[in-house]
């Protein structure tokens, strides 16, 4: 199982999903803005049995208003194409990022970070 990749994004934003890593992703994907200037890729069955009972914390709980705020602000969900696993990053997205054809991901626990390459983050 690679923890790792790079990939370059085709001319209608679509990201390829490494085949040996696409089983991860056989639920459909989800995409949000990371903590910082970067995206997070979660498997949909992760944010759904394990990001969003996270987030449904105490009501009065800024700290939980404000992780909603970030990771819901623009998310997208989609499925990945059967033919050759990809699905395609949203512009506001990538403006977020600053990725403009380059990414590399990073797996951060079960979910994963995409970053432009060369970004110093890495």
């Amino acid at each position: 199982m690679s923890d790792y990749f790079e990939r370059k994004l085709d001319d209608k934003k679509r990201l390829t999903i490494p085949a040996d890593i696409r089983a991860e992703f056989a639920s459909g994907v989800v995409v949000t803005r990371g903590f910082g200037n970067y995206l997070h890729l979660y498997p949909k069955d992760v944010w759904d049995q394990t990001v969003e009972p996270a987030l449904r914390g105490d009501i009065l709980d800024e700290v939980i208003a404000d992780k909603n705020v970030k990771l819901r602000m623009g998310k997208i969900e989609a499925s990945l194409d059967l033919k050759q696993g990809r699905f395609t990053l949203e512009n506001h997205l990538l403006q977020y990022a600053g990725i403009k054809k380059d990414i590399v991901a990073v797996r951060a626990g079960q979910y994963w970070r995409i970053v432009p390459a060369g970004d110093p983050q890495l």
